[in-house]
């Protein structure tokens, strides 16, 4: 299939059923995740560029994400590729680049605009909110973690001020900050961690 024909296949689906949860499939084979990630490849390159955000970090946080389904839709409204949230990221990167609303579900069904979305939010995390984290590797971590949960709470963890925050991050070494993210009060993130560091180490 085309990546024409999937993208009007998505569009067909959504106009046929909006409400419908599709779930995700989850595969450490690498070979099967690399043949998945493939199909966006264009997408995530030019948006890694646009952003200067690492390729590998996108790949890996699509693919813990939705398993490269486009169509994928959570619970809680999450959709597409990246799991993009319209009235949290979404409206967030809207702001950012002085739009009003936030996006349609037929944006963020649409795999360029999720990826863009996706990745200028990735971008938002680590170029303002997370912006002076030293190291790069503890950085990734923080970035992915804030991702799912927010950097707030990521954060606060240290300090209620985020540069006195910052400052006690920068005196940590990786394994140090891993191990606090161990302690994050949801659950979620410390999983959720784990699951894009294997797969960021996979591919």
């Amino acid at each position: 299939m085309t990546l024409k024909a999937l993208i009007f296949s998505i569009i067909f689906v959504l106009g046929c059923n909006k409400s419908l949860i599709i779930k995700k499939t989850f595969s450490l084979n690498k070979k099967q995740i690399e043949k998945t990630i493939d199909h966006w490849h264009y997408f995530i390159k030019h948006a890694s560029n646009k952003y200067d955000v690492d390729e590998k970090l996108i790949k890996s946080i699509i693919y813990v994400e939705s398993s490269g389904n486009p169509f994928a839709k959570s619970s809680s409204n999450a959709i597409g590729l990246m799991q993009i949230k319209a009235s949290a990221a979404g409206l967030d990167i809207y702001r950012l680049n002085g739009k009003q609303g936030q996006p349609s579900l037929a944006e963020l069904y649409n795999p360029r605009i999720n990826i863009n979305i996706g990745t200028s939010y990735i971008s938002l995390l680590q170029k303002k909110n997370l912006f002076g984290i030293k190291n790069k590797e503890i950085m990734r971590y923080a970035t992915i973690v804030s991702y799912v949960n927010g950097a707030n709470a990521l954060l606060k963890m240290f300090s209620k001020d985020k540069n006195t925050a910052i400052k006690i991050i920068n005196t940590m070494t990786i394994n140090t900050f891993f191990k606090n993210m161990k302690k994050h009060p949801s659950k979620q993130a410390s999983n959720y961690l784990e699951k894009v560091i294997k797969i960021y180490k996979l591919i």
